[in-house]
């Protein structure tokens, strides 16, 4: 089996490499990233992306330089995992949605022009709407208009419509939809503190990490009341790809270890249980206002995309997949804290900034 995974560098991605080059099933891996491994295509001396094939694609390129790239990558796959997706730091909105909607769309119409069997979208929980007043969690059926203030969260849900009719239109091509909750890994710690805080919010990190008493990371932790956060291991979302990819399976499958953190929970895992209660609103308009100002690489559609509660049902990949994760929620986002204050990384361009 020969598997093609579209943005094979950063944190999902290299995570399914490691996945992939486990399973027997699978003989050959296709890197494909905007920046590869080595600048000549090749692969690096460095595990997991020796064990891909490289091939060097800008999906915000000529539209001849993509399709060009892209069937060069998919000769002869059997599966098409599509990973790539604009940095949540991303400052240019107009190429971040180049990459988003139209990359998407490209890589769609080169698996359908090269008859490539089975395609894998790699979604998000952010695609769903926000979650029920009662707090369950929510199943594969929940509606996904996602968040409107969220550009990150409306394009995901466009991309997933736009895959829905490509499943619609070609009805002998796999369709695979991967909604996962938060995923976290000590190698992507620099890549991370890079998108979500930027240069200036990883320093405040690290100099309040060094006032942490000991046995702490943090002196304490700021918590809007009510959050709820499902955070899981990359490679534990890695091994629901490689299942989907060997099984074929088609559909949606939500991806969540069971139960959530909350805001004590941070405060325990990171600061020895020192909290400091911020009101919601005040968080909201905090955000905003260092995002206009550039000191705050996201938007504050990030945080409209916390606060909407949504709790994955990971229901049906526990019994069609036969997953489930294995590492403890709470010691990854500790260790992730702790490659972010490290600032660690591992092995390719994203990962080491």
């Amino acid at each position: 089996m020969r598997v093609v995974v579209v943005g094979a560098s950063g944190n999902v991605g290299t995570a399914v490499l490691r996945a992939l080059d486990r399973e027997p099933a699978v003989t050959s891996v296709v890197g494909v990233a905007r920046r590869v491994p080595r600048a000549d295509g090749s692969s690096t001396v460095a595990y997991p992306h020796s064990a891909a094939e490289w091939v060097r694609v800008d999906l915000t390129d000529t539209a001849d330089a993509v399709v060009r790239g892209l069937d060069e990558a998919f000769l002869g796959a059997d599966a098409v995992i599509h990973l790539a997706w604009a940095p949540p730091s991303a400052k240019n909105s107009s190429q971040a949605r180049r990459l988003n909607l139209d990359g998407s769309r490209a890589v769609a119409d080169a698996v359908v022009r090269g008859g490539v069997p089975h395609l894998v979208l790699g979604s998000t929980s952010g695609v769903y709407s926000p979650g029920p007043e009662d707090g369950s969690p929510v199943t594969e059926e929940w509606p996904r208009r996602g968040v409107p203030t969220s550009a990150y969260a409306v394009q995901k849900a466009a991309v997933e419509r736009m895959f829905d009719e490509i499943a619609d239109t070609h009805p002998r091509l796999v369709v695979t939809r991967v909604r996962p909750a938060l995923m976290l890994q000590r190698e992507a710690g620099a890549e991370l503190g890079r998108y979500f805080l930027g240069s200036l919010g990883t320093r405040a990190l690290r100099l309040a990490a060094r006032r942490a008493p000991e046995g702490a990371l943090l002196p304490a932790v700021p918590a809007p009341d009510g959050l709820r956060l499902q955070v899981m291991h990359t490679d534990d979302a890695a091994e629901a790809y490689r299942a989907v990819v060997v099984g074929r399976h088609p559909g949606a499958f939500n991806l969540a270890p069971e139960g959530w953190l909350t805001g004590d929970d941070l405060a325990d895992l990171l600061a020895g249980g020192r909290k400091v209660a911020v009101a919601p609103d005040l968080a909201r308009r905090g955000l905003s206002i260092a995002s206009r100002l550039r000191l705050a690489p996201i938007d504050v559609g990030w945080y409209d995309m916390a606060r909407a509660d949504v709790v994955l049902d990971a229901s049906r990949a526990r019994e069609l997949l036969h997953w489930a994760p294995v590492h403890d929620p709470r010691e990854v986002l500790r260790e992730t804290v702790e490659g972010v204050i490290a600032g660690t990384g591992a092995g390719s361009p994203p990962l080491l900034g």
